[in-house]
């Protein structure tokens, strides 16, 4: 009784001796710890987050009574009654400290755990704990000690990068906190002193030991009955979240945001503001574009052959085939999914992987691309790509030899009426290459040009019936340089034909016939018109792909056709509101008058003859209003579609990023078309169940139809036959 006494009193005047050397308490006053920033798309689907500590705000009433009672139980049982010390346990603690009977740890009460955290270190020293006794009772006598919790169940962490009990929540259980039940608080509580160590994600036995350590101290603080601690005792352990931090559904759209928020408010708000972003970007059309593009550039990817795997996990000193993990690695496994596995073994006609804890063999028929014998593809310790085709419920599974493509791509969707990204896509891989080659790659467009030369000359009073000549031709290129003697894809020649034939089937002799008639600087007006800053040399060569341009600049510009010749500023972020909900900005859609009306739908109808009866036909099985054009570069090495229905424009390019040929055959046709057919055909299923029926491109009334020998065809009013047209 004398040595607690004495230890109580010499506490306490040390404490009177570091009262003047303390943060100012009132900080906490307008304490506002950081929170996740996080990005939405359309109808409120969660795009992604940027945060340094994983965090979102909740407030008492929102904090299940029976998860402070677990916290309260576990970590302080006199909280509610203390003077945020509790001097009883720290003459405890010191009695046994000089007894030798405890050297560390004991004896911190929430307040204590608070204060530390706010302002303190973690380091082990008398000085540290002194100054923390002193803040703790500060905070005790300034905020209620419904605030005190409060701020200390947003501010701890709770392992795996989850800071506060509603990301902890929804981290372990995939819930709001709300939510929670006894045996799930209880898990959640049990956390605070081992967080990762005793996470069920790391260790299964640790964190039920831990777990039945706070329903056990519940029932002793007459939390819930010894009948109700012992139940949930017997309960197991059942987690529904993943501590693999969440991948985004679109990185490159992400990324893109991340920056621009940066720019515009700085990191630290955007880190730990709470932000809450408002974005237009589709999930499920993004979704669509992701499975479709990775498809296609697989299949590509694989006429090159298989290469070696880069990385042998036993090359590390340390690492066995059964201790090595990868935080890759999903907890679940279907059919269709693409994991990273370990190669166990090989023989000639099977290899034997591990993803996780589970077992896979990939037999004869899922390597057979590969055209070589299994042990002469990979060996013990590879780290490879596998497909799933069937995955047992008892771990068991088998798949087909994957590999990560070599091979480049990017899709761009942009709504028609408000320029809003609807989805985006800038490589095959955004761990591997953060080059966004929707916005960054300047490529050869090939024939896309094609529609600009054609927009040109409908505007100078050429009509889709305008008979054109495709034979060969040579054109003077001027300065003493040798004429110029474009080919056709194909070497073959049509004759006569219409301007409407010559684009359906991109036909490249009338393209550069129709450029040197109008002349190369009136015909790039119209791309200029059209949205294009990329620079655009004033050659021939020019009609028929020789300029460059964005897979960006390009799909907007082809959106001013159905969009009757206005074309939207492509917008990506649409309303960015802090965490009190006061709105920061909001996007207002900005129009740009690029064509007239009429000459704009006259090239969305000759659009939609490319999917009727031109280079795209295979897309008019989807029976939808569409358009759109196919482009290839010389030696094959750029393959393009861009095309749209009444509502959205989609973009699609293929190629590697160091120019080579794709295959000795790529067109936009074989190689592009197939990945925007994908996306749409989801887009248009969609769609039809949305809407009583298929939309339709708007007809300006100075638009007419009159009857050919090629059949009906639009003429704008006055460039009918008969009434002036070229």
């Amino acid at each position: 009784m004398f040595l607690g006494a004495a230890v109580a009193g010499t506490a306490s005047g040390v404490l009177f001796a570091f009262a003047d050397d303390l943060p100012q308490i009132s900080q906490l006053d307008d304490y506002a710890p950081g929170t996740i920033t996080r990005v939405l798309g359309k109808d409120g689907a969660l795009v992604g987050e940027f945060a340094t500590e994983r965090r979102v705000l909740v407030t008492y009433d929102q904090i299940p009574q029976v998860l402070r009672n677990a916290i309260v139980a576990s970590e302080d049982a006199a909280f509610f009654t203390n003077s945020g010390i509790d001097v009883k346990a720290i003459a405890a603690l010191g009695v046994r400290r000089v007894l030798g009977m405890q050297r560390r740890g004991g004896a911190s009460t929430i307040t204590q755990q608070l204060a530390r955290k706010l302002f303190l270190t973690d380091e082990v020293t008398l000085d540290r704990k002194i100054r923390e006794w002193l803040l703790a009772i500060q905070i005790d006598k300034r905020f209620t000690k419904a605030e005190i919790l409060t701020m200390y169940c947003n501010r701890m962490y709770w392992g795996h990068g989850a800071y506060g009990v509603e990301a902890a929540s929804r981290l372990y259980f995939a819930k709001s906190v709300k939510d929670l039940n006894l045996d799930e608080a209880a898990l959640i509580a049990g956390l605070l002193q081992g967080n990762v160590r005793q996470s069920p994600y790391v260790d299964m036995k640790a964190a039920l030991s831990r777990r039945s350590y706070v329903l056990s101290r519940m029932a002793s603080e007459k939390f819930i009955t010894v009948e109700e601690a012992e139940a949930a005792k017997k309960r197991p352990i059942v987690t529904y979240g993943d501590p693999a931090r969440v991948q985004s559904v679109s990185p490159y759209f992400l990324e893109s945001v991340r920056t621009y928020l940066e720019e515009r408010y700085g990191a630290k708000d955007v880190y730990e503001g709470g932000l809450v972003v408002k974005t237009g970007l589709d999930v499920d059309l993004q979704r669509s574009a992701n499975r479709a593009l990775d498809k296609q550039l697989r299949v590509l990817d694989k006429l090159r052959g298989f290469r070696k795997p880069t990385r042998n996990v036993l090359d590390k000193k340390g690492t066995t085939l059964d201790n090595f993990r990868d935080p890759r690695w999903p907890r679940t496994l279907a059919a269709g999914d693409i994991v990273p596995a370990l190669v166990m073994a090989a023989d000639a006609g099977t290899i034997r992987v591990r993803v996780g804890q589970r077992i896979g063999t990939i037999g004869k028929t899922g390597f057979a691309w590969a055209k070589r014998r299994a042990d002469e593809l990979v060996k013990a310790g590879d780290l490879i790509e596998v497909k799933i085709n069937r995955a047992g419920a008892d771990g068991a599974f088998d798949g087909d030899l994957e590999q990560s493509p070599g091979i480049q791509g990017a899709v761009l969707a942009l709504d028609n009426r408000t320029g809003q990204i609807l989805a985006k896509i800038g490589g095959a891989s955004f761990e591997r290459s953060q080059f966004d080659r929707a916005v960054q790659a300047k490529r050869q467009v090939g024939s896309l040009f094609k529609p600009f030369v054609y927009t040109a000359a409908i505007d100078k009073g050429y009509t889709a019936a305008s008979m054109l000549a495709d034979v060969p031709t040579s054109f003077d290129a001027g300065a003493g340089q040798p004429p110029y003697q474009p080919q056709n894809y194909d070497h073959e020649f049509q004759g006569p034909i219409t301007l409407r034939r010559a684009l359906e089937l991109s036909r490249n002799i009338p393209a550069v016939a129709m450029m040197q008639a109008l002349t190369p600087p009136e015909v790039i007006k119209y791309p200029r018109m059209l949205g294009i800053t990329t620079a655009i040399p004033e050659f021939l060569s020019v009609a028929i792909g020789a300029a460059e341009g964005t897979l960006l600049e390009m799909t907007s510009a082809y959106s001013a056709y159905p969009g009757q010749g206005v074309r939207m500023t492509p917008a990506m972020v649409l309303e960015v509101s802090d965490r009190e909900g006061n709105v920061r900005e909001q996007y207002r859609p900005e129009p740009h008058n690029a064509l007239r009306a009429d000459t704009a739908y006259i090239m969305t109808e000759l659009l939609h003859g490319v999917v009727e009866h031109g280079t795209a036909v295979s897309a008019k099985a989807l029976n939808w209003p569409l358009g759109g054009k196919t482009g290839t570069t010389d030696d094959n090495t750029d393959a393009w579609f861009i095309g749209f229905d009444p509502d959205i424009t989609i973009g699609v390019w293929i190629g590697f990023d160091q120019k080579k040929t794709i295959t000795d055959k790529a067109t936009g046709t074989t190689i592009a078309l197939p990945v925007w057919l994908d996306i749409m055909t989801s887009w248009v299923e969609r769609r039809k169940k949305a809407l009583p029926g298929a939309p339709k491109f708007e007809r300006p009334g100075n638009v007419i139809v009159v009857t050919t020998p090629a059949g009906p065809e639009y003429f704008i009013v006055g460039t009918e036959p008969g009434k002036g047209g070229n």
